[in-house]
């Protein structure tokens, strides 16, 4: 799935970000605890160096807690990477997250130093939600649509701790097709960007994998259908979405299905596994080779017919 939303205040805060990184010391990056990888900003990952790295896995309580506590064995496993999860209704934990840049630059913080950390994640992740639970104040935007904050702040969590904002940035290309489904599914892109048919079908074909019986109660689907097409066929059906003729509206199908999923109607769901994750990014690379090396393919062919003309 391609999403085509790249608007140029994400492009200039890559550029301000990469320019103000040296006086960086701990960069914090805001996911979502439904799909910690999806939403994850690959360039973070280039960008940071060797810098520690605290990952926020944030709106745990709409995400399934078993699949949570994996991830964050996970991503606690690599080097100089802490992590923790945050609900929206728990700002105590939230305000542990200044001890825990302490913890992790000793060095700095036993000498007095001051510390600036860098916070940053994709749009409608609740970054300046988590901001303003820091500081205790609307020192941030905060909005329902991605792409509220379009520039800079620098705040003073605490005496020599100071907190740089970035706005949520999407990247141009995402590799992992799934991934644009996740992040569609989840409202971290604008409606408009996807076609909502489209997500629902992929949200369906998941939910019949890994959380069938929330579809069997919520939806009284009894035999369960086989297919994705079928569950929204039901669903619709079930939601009096019929046109003349008895045919179902997908559309409006397709809406309701997406919405029970971002209000927690179908309950605490996460759409990704780190071993999920790790499978179909050899899958995705592999098909990325793929086509890179057909591109190349068709380049030499041209270059030879070139040859010959002459």
């Amino acid at each position: 799935m391609a999403i085509n939303w790249y608007p140029g205040h994400m492009h200039k805060a890559q550029k301000e970000i990469k320019e103000i990184l040296p006086q960086i010391d701990i960069v914090i990056e805001v996911c979502d605890a439904r799909l910690p990888f999806s939403s994850e900003n690959p360039m973070i990952t280039e960008i940071r160096g060797d810098k520690p790295l605290i990952k926020i896995l944030n709106k745990s309580d709409l995400a399934d807690a078993d699949v949570t506590q994996l991830w964050l064995a996970y991503l606690k496993s690599q080097q100089k990477v802490d992590a923790i999860a945050l609900t929206t209704d728990n700002p105590a934990v939230a305000k542990s997250i200044p001890a825990l840049i302490r913890k992790m630059l000793p060095n700095k913080d036993q000498q007095g130093k001051q510390i600036n950390a860098m916070i940053m994640g994709i749009p409608n992740v609740g970054k300046s939600t988590l901001i303003n639970t820091l500081v205790g104040k609307a020192k941030a935007k905060v909005g329902n649509e991605p792409a509220v904050t379009k520039g800079q702040q620098r705040i003073k969590l605490e005496e020599g701790l100071y907190l740089y904002d970035t706005p949520g940035m999407l990247w141009p290309k995402i590799i992992n097709e799934n991934s644009g489904y996740r992040l569609a599914v989840t409202s971290a892109v604008k409606d408009t960007a996807y076609d909502h048919d489209d997500i629902a079908f992929f949200a369906a074909q998941y939910l019949l994998e890994h959380y069938p019986k929330r579809l069997i109660e919520r939806y009284k689907l009894e035999p369960l259908p086989e297919t994705e097409i079928e569950v929204i066929e039901a669903i619709g059906r079930l939601r009096g979405c019929v046109r003349s003729g008895g045919v179902v509206d997908f559309h409006k199908a397709s809406a309701i299905l997406i919405n029970e999923i971002r209000d927690k109607t179908l309950g605490a769901i996460s759409f990704e596994t780190p071993a999920l994750i790790e499978d179909e990014t050899k899958h995705f690379i592999e098909l990325e080779a793929e086509k890179v090396a057909e591109r190349e393919a068709r380049k030499l062919k041209r270059g030879r017919g070139r040859k010959n003309k002459r």
